[in-house]
């Protein structure tokens, strides 16, 4: 089952995606694709709906985050070990957990801001947890239990405000529009192994990342279960799992930043495919 939101921004509507890839209107079912519709039972209950007998939305609309915003949009740093080779970093011993801003958070095709005075804006295709019911203290072994699905995330990163000027990560990590998610939510039930997808980004038509979850250091299990030692994750929060190599702060001989007027286009096996155009801040 893949949910989704589409519309003006602030003003989404639920949909569900239909096998020829059309939305239908949920509004007569849910409110909103949040927690309180990614809890067990209320997916079960959606999964029984026949989307032939929902509503065609006609047009074009913009699509949303594939969820509302959540409470907590945790992120993982370094978790591919080719990545980590790549940027010459030492494989983390534990997760590397941060938080982006809420305010970077958007829909999967929004514009792309370049931030004022940026010269090092970075791309990064990841794979992205849905969080379904509160998580506390959960073991690896009970951790899928809290999990309602998957999308796709582009972890956008500003390199010299994350690395150059003091401070941790978050200050490149949550500028505006930093944060696209889906287009969709994929319920787990459709994804048979989250540790063997494909993903990729290209920049105007040029493919720079081409990797796979399979290098993933810490897996969705132990993310989860790890996360939830720190903090409770709520229904709808988000967790960015990281990124494959690729990125621009790693071409050779010489890294490759974003400028406005360029096209980003990523995606992840089974999950969907996001597009941005940049534009300057």
């Amino acid at each position: 089952m893949k949910l989704l939101r589409y519309g003006p921004v602030g003003a989404e509507k639920p949909g569900m995606l239909d096998k020829e890839g059309r939305i239908r209107d949920l509004s007569d079912f849910v409110k909103d694709i949040d927690g309180s519709t990614l809890s067990p039972a209320k997916l079960a209950e959606l999964a029984q709906i026949n989307p032939e007998g929902l509503s065609i939305v006609h047009g074009t609309h913009r699509i949303g985050p594939c969820v509302a915003r959540p409470l907590n949009f945790v992120l993982i740093g370094l978790n591919y070990a080719d990545h980590a080779a790549e940027t010459g970093m030492a494989l983390p011993k534990e997760p590397i957990v941060f938080l982006k801003s809420l305010s970077a958070f958007c829909g999967p095709n929004d514009e792309l801001p370049i931030p004022r005075g940026s010269v090092k804006t970075d791309w990064e295709v990841e794979l992205g947890i849905v969080i379904g019911s509160r998580a506390s203290y959960v073991s690896e072994e009970n951790a899928m239990d809290h999990v309602a699905g998957y999308c796709v995330i582009n972890d956008v990163s500003e390199r010299e405000y994350q690395i150059e000027r003091g401070g941790q990560w978050d200050k490149g990590k949550g500028c505006d529009g930093f944060g696209p998610v889906g287009p969709w939510m994929v319920t787990k039930d459709e994804i048979a192994d989250p540790q063997d997808l494909h993903m990729w980004a290209d920049v105007d038509g040029v493919r720079m990342q081409d990797g796979s979850t399979r290098t993933m250091v810490f897996g969705v299990k132990k993310l989860v279960s790890y996360v939830s030692q720190f903090m409770t994750l709520q229904p709808g929060d988000l967790i960015s799992t990281g990124t494959p190599p690729g990125v621009g702060m790693g071409k050779k001989p010489e890294a490759i930043y974003l400028k406005p007027g360029q096209v980003v286009k990523i995606g992840v096996a089974g999950l969907g495919e996001q597009e941005q155009k940049t534009v300057a801040a």
